[in-house]
């Protein structure tokens, strides 16, 4: 059951994605700091851990799931560093998923051809 929880809330905040393309003149660019930002926002008002305690990874993976792991991230460090943790903790938190996703872009570079796009 699990598994469905995860599916439905990650294609729910997906469809929501969709919706503003399609429905909004928002661009791609302002939904994804939308998103990030609803994260940081939802996980500082401590709304965003029971969806995530729910749904696991269909809450964790999506772009909203980012911002909550830079709150996270920054609320925890904060905790043990004071007021330099809010400088560090974001990037100690996402070092992982940000490091992974440079080198797969990397790789791909190395291993594609490019050419035009006309």
């Amino acid at each position: 059951m699990n598994f469905v929880w995860a599916f439905l809330v990650g294609g729910l905040i997906c469809v929501v994605g969709q919706l503003l393309i399609d429905l909004t003149k928002l661009t791609p660019a302002r939904i994804l700091v939308l998103y990030v930002v609803a994260g940081v926002v939802l996980s500082a008002l401590g709304w965003y851990d029971p969806l995530v305690d729910f749904a696991g990874a269909g809450a964790t993976v999506p772009l909203i799931g980012f911002g909550h792991l830079l709150a996270q991230g920054v609320m925890d460090s904060v905790a043990q560093s004071g007021l330099v943790g809010a400088l560090t903790g974001g990037f100690t938190a996402a070092a992982g998923g940000v490091t992974a996703s440079l080198t797969a872009g990397f790789l791909a570079a190395l291993l594609g051809k490019s050419r035009d796009q006309s």
